[in-house]
């Protein structure tokens, strides 16, 4: 009777017990509405395997994508004024931004992180659009300062990483002014002779785009990714016409010159670090020195022999 109610009852209870399964197991890709395991798309880098779309990526699977592995550290960031309009909606935006913080385990919108990419040190600011979309407030203005002082302080080049619906509305005129505060952090950058990529990801729009994010020496965006200002039903209603088909995607506004490479994920890290190389001089083993005219010695070798022959002539 033992051996019934202690091995037999137990093992007809679960194989009857329905078994709680996770939720995520699963996802719809939203381009060619293909369920897709959630295995297989990490291994995919989040791309479809069946028509190549590419979803969005975590923030930090993202810095791990580039950096070369375990050679990377995230920065902490300065502590922001949490709440300086003490702004309410139908929440209170601190009860907001505790409701993001629980939920992505993080201070706010942006990772800065430095590490190497092909053995070449680097510095990458990267955006969680899960954060309440992405958005900026004085916290992000705050994080990109910090990154790009750090890139001039270690003489490497700066990463940009934007995903993001803009401005954050909750902190007002202080979330516009994070608009020119990133330009100052570009221009530090710049001002080092430092270079400045920015990768464009789904969706970059709003502040964002109309700041820092369209102002790379290189623009690197991802297949099908949304880039813009504002959204494609606004802009319609403004000027009453129909835009035209793919507008806002990466691929048109690379045809038309607002984006240099579209890049497919899984090879965005070896172009990232080409491009890195091609800049920083990597190949030849020391930076290019701009000072130096490297035909001088030439001609001066040329002009030195003709004028020896013209002495002998006249001699």
């Amino acid at each position: 009777m033992s051996w019934i109610t202690n091995f037999v009852r137990p093992k007809i209870k679960a194989l009857m017990t329905k078994q709680d399964l996770p939720d995520n197991l699963w996802q719809k890709c939203p381009g060619c509405q293909t369920m897709l395991h959630h295995q297989e798309l990490i291994k995919n880098l989040n791309v479809c395997h069946h028509c190549n779309h590419h979803l969005r990526m975590g923030v930090i699977e993202r810095i791990e994508m580039l950096f070369d592995p375990g050679h990377y550290q995230t920065i902490e960031l300065p502590k922001s004024n949490v709440d300086p309009l003490k702004f309410r909606d139908k929440k209170k935006y601190t009860d907001r931004l505790k409701d993001a913080q629980a939920k992505t385990k993080r201070k706010d919108a942006i990772v800065v992180a430095q590490g190497t990419i092909g053995g070449q040190t680097a510095v990458i600011a990267a955006f969680d659009f899960n954060f309440m979309g992405g958005s900026m407030g004085s916290a992000v203005g705050d994080g990109l300062l910090t990154a790009a002082r750090l890139a001039v302080m270690l003489k490497a080049p700066f990463i940009v990483i934007p995903a993001s619906g803009g401005a954050r509305m909750q902190e007002g005129m202080l979330s516009l002014m994070q608009m020119p505060r990133s330009v100052v952090a570009v221009e530090l950058v710049k001002e080092a002779r430092l270079p400045y990529i920015v990768i464009l990801t789904d969706p970059t729009t709003g502040g964002v785009s109309a700041s820092f994010a369209m102002l790379g020496d290189i623009h690197i965006a991802e297949p099908g990714a949304q880039i813009g200002f504002a959204g494609v039903r606004v802009i319609q209603e403004t000027i009453r016409e129909s835009l035209p088909e793919g507008f806002q995607t990466a691929e048109y506004l690379r045809d038309h010159g607002m984006v240099d490479l579209v890049v497919p994920r899984g090879e965005l890290r070896a172009q990232i670090m080409t491009i890195i190389n091609i800049i920083m001089q990597k190949k030849t083993g020391k930076p290019l020195n701009r000072d130096e005219d490297a035909s001088r010695p030439v001609a001066a070798k040329q002009n030195g022999s003709s004028r020896s022959k013209k002495d002998k002539a006249k001699s």
